[in-house]
């Protein structure tokens, strides 16, 4: 997956974050990147949408 720039990514924070601790996603054609609301400036991580699938089902499953 090509590394997308900030720029051209349409971010969004977590339904499931607090006022301390967010998260923001965007989605891709091929997944999702994740990255720290207070730091956007740190960038970003991206996950191809198996992973990010995987994730949130251990998520959901309260396993993380």
């Amino acid at each position: 997956m090509n590394n997308p720039s900030d720029f051209t990514l349409a971010f969004r924070k977590s339904s499931y974050s607090d006022r301390d601790n967010c998260v923001e996603v965007a989605d891709l054609s091929g997944g999702s990147a994740v990255r720290d609301s207070q730091h956007p400036e740190r960038g970003h991580l991206l996950f191809s949408a198996a992973e990010w699938r995987a994730f949130l089902n251990e998520v959901k499953r309260d396993r993380l």
